[in-house]
């Protein structure tokens, strides 16, 4: 398996589990009060923090079992890496639009700051997920 292809593998299952440990500690915190009430700000810089060293470290340690393959890169892996980056970023514009919309609705922050997390996190594993494909599936330039 491919370095970059180890190094998407990561990052989705970092994502899910990071976005994961933030729906549950807000739904879970929520006790009968609505969503909006729930202090979620805490809990989302946490996760974030948390997905981000954590997938540095399991980069570190992927490079540390397979050390030659951490510094091989071909134009193949530039090409992957360049396409599954662009069909990922469309979350990220989604994300975006969406919460500058409820920023001119005047909509709670709670949903501002959720919107934006969630494309985000749909960002990392579009991106992620279209890497693996292409690592799997072979790549043509889509």
């Amino acid at each position: 398996m491919a370095h970059e292809e180890q190094r998407a593998w990561i990052m989705a299952g970092v994502t899910i589990i990071a976005y994961g440990i933030y729906l549950g500690w807000v739904l879970g915190g929520a006790h009968g009060e609505p969503l909006a009430e729930v202090p979620y700000a805490a809990a989302m810089l946490w996760t974030i923090g948390g997905a981000i060293v954590g997938s540095i470290l399991l980069n570190i340690v992927a490079a540390i079992l397979s050390p030659r393959d951490a510094t091989a890169k071909d134009q193949r892996d530039t090409e992957i890496h360049r396409t599954s980056q662009y069909i990922g970023q469309s979350f990220v514009i989604l994300g975006a639009v969406l919460a500058m919309l409820f920023a001119l609705a005047e909509v709670g922050f709670f949903w501002i700051a959720n919107v934006i997390y969630l494309g985000f996190m749909l960002s990392a594993l579009l991106g992620s997920v279209a890497k693996i494909v292409a690592y799997r599936r072979g790549f043509q330039s889509w």
